[in-house]
Parts: C-alpha cells; structure tokens; sequence
C-alpha cells in the first residue's frame, strides 16, 4: 500500500511513500531526451521531455513507481487492487506506460488531461514475471494536483484539493472520508484521512531544507513500519519515500534501512543521451559518528 503527497512552500514539492513487502531492486533513472521510448500500442519516440524517478529495470526498459519532467510535472502510481479494468485486447496506453507516455509529452495537468482525452488503457504485461498491477495516478504541477483513475466507464479525471492520494477505495470515495475523523490505522482510508490533515495543518520555513524535511515528516505520519501490516506476502514496509521539487527537477528518497535522504538532479545528467541513467539507491544506514 502507499501514499502519495502534494505539496507547497515557496516551491512545490511532489512525493510518496513505496510500501511493499520487499524491494523490486529499484534504482533512481533518468529517462534522457533521446532515449529511445517504446509503446506496445504506439510509435516509438526518438526525442521527448527527459524525466527522473524510481525505477525497476528490466531489458533495458524502466518501470517506473514516480517521476518528474524537466517541465515540472510529476506522476506516481498506487496499487488500486480490484478496481482497474484494463481494455482488453485494444490499442491504448499499458497501464506501466502511462507514467512515461505523460511525462515524456506533457509539461502540465492540462495537457495530460488533453493527452489522456478518448485514451484507453490495456492490461498489456510489464514482462513475464511482472504482470500488470491495477493501478491509480496521482498527477501534480505548481498549480496543484489531479487522480486518474481507470472504470467501467473509461478513465475519470479528479481534481484533488487535499493534495493526497491512497489506494483503495476510489478517490471519490476516499474524499468523502476526509476531515470528520482521525484514525490511528494503517487502512488506505484512514492513512488518507491521516496525511489530509497532517497536510493541511504543516507548517514549515520556504527555504529547500526546510520544505523536504518538512515533506518527508508529513510522508512519515503514514510510513509502514515492519512488523505492524502483516500480509499473504510477507511483513509490508515503506521501501522508500520519495520527495520532488518540480521546478528544479531534483529527486530526493530516503529508504527504510537508510533515513538519510539522499538527492539526483536531473539537470546534472546527460539530458541528450540515448541510453538510461541509473543511480543504485543508497540502502545501507549512514550514520555520522562525532566522536
């Protein structure tokens, strides 16, 4: 389960936390200019909007969990079991190329929302040992933030004023929920309710330092500590939270065993490259000893 954020100082800032059972050996990747973008449905792009964010990579190609363009708009995707009927069998946008197709083409909410006008998505595989994961999208720029959420009915289109997103149940749903209680659970409903009004009341200095710490103490009032959500699969943690700052393109994430946070520019890769950036994520504890 996870919980995604939106959030504004003198910047806007753009993040979630990953909670799994176990880790999918993620990186963070930059996807450059030129990188050569395939779809299963669609043509492949040779030259578009370079992104950063988490990634699984596999035969060379990025799965990615959230990211940001270079324009300033960010994604993130959440498991919304039982809830996404993918098309079957028609062309569209597999549900794990959403995430690039977007960022690669758009630089704000109005133009994913344009993108996205009579667009379906499929139930095509990520690979043979990934299948599809029904997914639903928060989607954020400096002028606030949007869910995407794929039905019966084709694909709804949200405004979000609380700036949070959990997964289950749909995000109607999940607003009408909001303000009047304050669970102390680990439910997709009540860590909405949790993070809303954790949002809501922050109070933090603009400067960059101050607005990450701040963001990833907000992250924090929802965090999966091991031991706590006990699934079929195992004992959930956060894998890691991640933090973006979407004017200036920078990816900060801190990880369970390692709570220093650690920060990628993507303006300081290679953003006319054809090949993927990777940067192993930084796991182990990095403790600063003073004597």
């Amino acid at each position: 389960m996870c919980t995604a954020v939106s959030y504004k100082t003198q910047n806007t800032y753009f993040g979630r936390n990953l909670d799994l059972e176990y880790s999918y050996s993620e990186y963070v990747c930059v996807t450059p200019r030129k990188f050569p973008l395939s779809f299963r449905h669609r043509d492949t792009l040779t030259h578009h909007h370079a992104f950063i964010g988490m990634a699984h990579i596999e035969n060379g190609y990025p799965l990615y969990y959230d990211a940001v363009n270079e324009k300033g708009l960010a994604i993130a995707g959440l498991r919304f079991t039982d809830s996404a009927p993918y098309a079957k069998d028609a062309a569209g946008i597999a549900s794990f190329e959403l995430i690039p197709f977007l960022l690669s083409s758009c630089s704000s909410l109005d133009e994913v929302k344009h993108a996205l006008h009579s667009i379906k998505i499929t139930d095509d595989h990520f690979s043979q040992s990934l299948k599809n994961t029904p997914l639903h999208w928060m989607a954020a720029d400096n002028t606030g933030s949007v869910v995407l959420e794929w039905s019966e009915n084709g694909l709804n289109i949200f405004d979000n004023p609380t700036g949070v997103l959990t997964n289950n149940p749909s995000f109607d749903r999940q607003i009408q929920t909001s303000f009047p209680l304050l669970p102390g659970g680990l439910s997709s409903e009540e860590r909405f309710v949790r993070a809303a009004h954790v949002l809501k009341n922050s109070v933090s200095g603009t400067s960059e330092a101050e607005s990450i710490s701040q963001f990833f103490h907000i992250l924090g009032s929802v965090t999966q500590v091991r031991g706590c959500n006990v699934t079929d699969e195992g004992l959930e943690i956060t894998v890691y939270s991640s933090c973006m700052n979407l004017s200036r393109g920078i990816y900060y994430y801190k990880t369970y065993e390692n709570s220093r946070i650690t920060a990628v520019c993507l303006q300081g890769a290679e953003l006319d490259s054809r090949d993927l950036i990777t940067f192993p994520l930084r796991t182990a504890q990095d403790i600063r000893r003073e004597n």
